[in-house]
């Protein structure tokens, strides 16, 4: 059982990742340099580590941006560009369990893009221990929250990470 989680947003520019995180917390976040308290119900709560912005996207490498000792958890943007293979290796390479909500079509796409593109991107997230779900970044913005918040809620039940509001 892995006892190590990274819940992905994957998308293009500007299709909603960082509105994802923000609404997720409630507020607008930032990557930090420290864990921060999710709250999954009002009173049970994890520490996430989180990358908001996708490191393709800053030109940097994952590991260097994480300053935290293996996060149990780790919430990040994604970008869907060739890089983020990158950081998709540096993640199975740690042993986490990827959680990936596509966001296809994302928020500001005109047109639908295609399912399956030709970088290989979704293949190599299906051929590992991964989860991978399209989710239209237009619509259902509440019903997509609440799913990935029932997600890490189940997976960090089950391993005894949650922690109580005092």
């Amino acid at each position: 059982m892995n006892e190590k989680l990274i819940v992905g947003v994957l998308g293009t520019k500007n299709s909603g990742k960082t509105y994802t995180w923000n609404t997720l917390f409630g507020r607008t976040v930032k990557t930090g340099k420290r864990l921060r308290k999710l709250f999954l119900t009002k009173n049970e709560y994890i520490n996430v580590f989180l990358v908001n912005g996708s490191p393709a996207e800053r030109h940097k490498y994952v590991g260097d941006i994480i300053t935290v000792d293996e996060p149990k958890i780790i919430l990040c943007s994604l970008q869907y560009t060739k890089e983020v293979i990158k950081t998709i290796e540096y993640f199975i390479d740690n042993g986490y369990y990827l959680y990936i909500h596509w966001l296809n079509p994302g928020f500001h796409e005109e047109i639908e893009p295609p399912l399956f593109y030709s970088i290989g991107i979704i293949n190599r997230l299906l051929a590992t221990n991964s989860m991978v779900g399209i989710r239209n970044a237009k619509t259902n913005t509440g019903e997509r929250i609440q799913e990935l918040k029932d997600f890490i809620y189940g997976w960090a039940k089950s391993r005894h990470q949650l922690s109580i509001k005092k």
